[in-house]
């Protein structure tokens, strides 16, 4: 059983080693940036107000994400071993949020994983991407965003000896190494 925070800025790779490490490990991954996508997608009521802040680059409000990681959390199949949440928490007051959520289940987190990658190459990589709301400057506010508000999460979970940092600036299979092997010093998987 894992159970695992990854955190890090837009662009560092967070959903791509989650789904990586979700598969290989069993494990379900809950991507809070997808489900809100989706929400987009569909038109929901909870889409449309997502998106209000998503075209902007800026957070969609707590009260909106909690409801949707709380009913995923609590939503597993019997052959999944635990999960990852990628891009969830964003900020302290969502941190403190999810432990109240996993006391209410019965659950903890192992660790919360950083992958760190510097600001040029998390340009480039956003650019790239070719999402709609991945302009220059929805990307710079996205990044001055993460800075403000999400970064703290570093401290916050450093603090409690739960954190683990990894180069993302890597090749993907490189970083996907270097994450499995952290997992399996902290984790018995």
């Amino acid at each position: 059983m894992a159970r695992l925070i990854f955190l890090g800025p837009p662009g560092a790779g967070k959903g791509t080693q989650a789904a990586i490490v979700a598969e290989s490990l069993s494990l379900a991954h809950i991507s809070t940036g997808e489900i809100l996508r989706s929400a987009v997608r569909q038109g929901t009521p909870l889409g449309q107000e997502a998106n209000t802040y998503m075209a902007k680059g800026d957070l969609v409000p707590d009260t909106v994400v909690l409801g949707l990681v709380k009913a995923s959390l609590q939503q597993l199949t019997p052959d999944q071993k635990g999960w990852i949440l990628d891009g969830f928490p964003r900020n302290y007051s969502q941190a403190q949020a999810l432990d109240g959520i996993l006391v209410d289940i019965s659950q903890s987190s192992d660790c919360a994983i950083n992958l760190d990658v510097i600001d040029d190459i998390l340009i480039s990589r956003l650019l790239s991407r070719g999402r709609q709301d991945d302009s220059e400057s929805v990307v710079r506010n996205r990044l001055q965003v993460y800075r403000d508000q999400t970064a703290p999460l570093i401290d916050f979970y450093e603090s409690r000896n739960h954190l683990v940092s990894i180069n993302g600036s890597a090749q993907v299979d490189e970083v996907t190494r270097r994450i499995q092997e952290a997992i399996q010093q902290r984790v018995a998987v």
